[in-house]
């Protein structure tokens, strides 16, 4: 009786583990190449990055990057629109398959999704009208500033406690940059980028860099426990870092070149 019972036991693991590595082997590189069609998560409404055209089709750097990786891989492309905030759980919830959108990498976010190598960067800053005296941190005490929620800028300037600044949060960057070009904020804090195209909007209001937050790399965003999915993009950045591009991409819309480290 007790062979008969550690016979079926040993049996039972053996489907167990048989099932396992299945399981394994059914990833989500596998569903998309199947699928022949890759779900991407791209804000746009935060121009140059993300944006509609005159005929109102997606533009911009993130979105040419994911065109160009949709066309690499020889699948259609279908963007899943999204705000700073909802980019990650669009694919915690698996709405999307991937982030590209501005998404900095950052030991926080690491937590909860992946990151691949960077594809591009982002100087966060706070920028203000050029009327504004501001050189430093002491400077912006007592001035509100906007920021988008849940973005790296919101989580930087939250964890600055002992600097006493006072934000004004709004759902994504597009009513962000609206308040600042209407005259509800005089300063802000997102990408230099999105601080130059303030003026453009409104010659009256040009703003300009005042504070440098940081430096961060842009990734693509992938739920965790997708190395083979991860690895595969790897490739593709390298690749396309190496040929030129990505970079051209970049200075298309950004007026300026990658990082020399990135781009060698």
């Amino acid at each position: 009786m007790m062979k008969r019972s550690l016979s079926a036991a040993a049996i039972a693991m053996s489907c167990m583990v048989a099932l396992g590595t299945t399981a394994a082997h059914a990833d989500l590189l596998d569903d998309i190449m199947k699928a022949k069609k890759i779900r991407i998560a791209t804000d746009l409404a935060i121009p140059p990055s993300g944006m509609m055209d005159a005929n109102l089709k997606p533009t911009g750097s993130d979105v040419e990057t994911a065109q160009l990786l949709a066309k690499d891989l020889g699948l259609e492309l279908e963007f899943v629109q999204t705000t700073g905030a909802t980019r990650i759980p669009n694919i915690q919830t698996n709405k999307a398959d991937i982030i590209i959108s501005t998404l900095s990498v950052t030991p926080e976010r690491a937590k909860v999704i992946d990151f691949t190598k960077a594809y591009a960067a982002l100087q966060s800053v706070v920028g203000c009208l050029k009327t504004v005296e501001a050189k430093g941190w002491d400077d912006l005490k007592g001035k509100t500033i906007a920021v988008s929620r849940g973005t790296t800028q919101d989580t930087e300037l939250t964890n600055m406690k002992d600097r006493n600044l006072t934000l004004a949060r709004f759902d994504d960057d597009a009513t962000m940059v609206t308040a600042a070009v209407s005259g509800q904020a005089d300063c802000v804090a997102t990408s230099a980028t999105i601080v130059n195209q303030i003026g453009v909007k409104n010659p009256a209001r040009t703003f300009e860099p005042k504070v440098l937050i940081r430096t961060f790399d842009l990734a693509i965003g992938v739920r965790k426990g997708e190395p083979r999915l991860v690895e595969k993009l790897n490739e593709w950045i390298s690749t396309n870092l190496k040929n030129g591009k990505l970079n051209e991409i970049y200075k298309k819309f950004h007026g300026s070149e990658l990082p020399q480290e990135m781009r060698s």
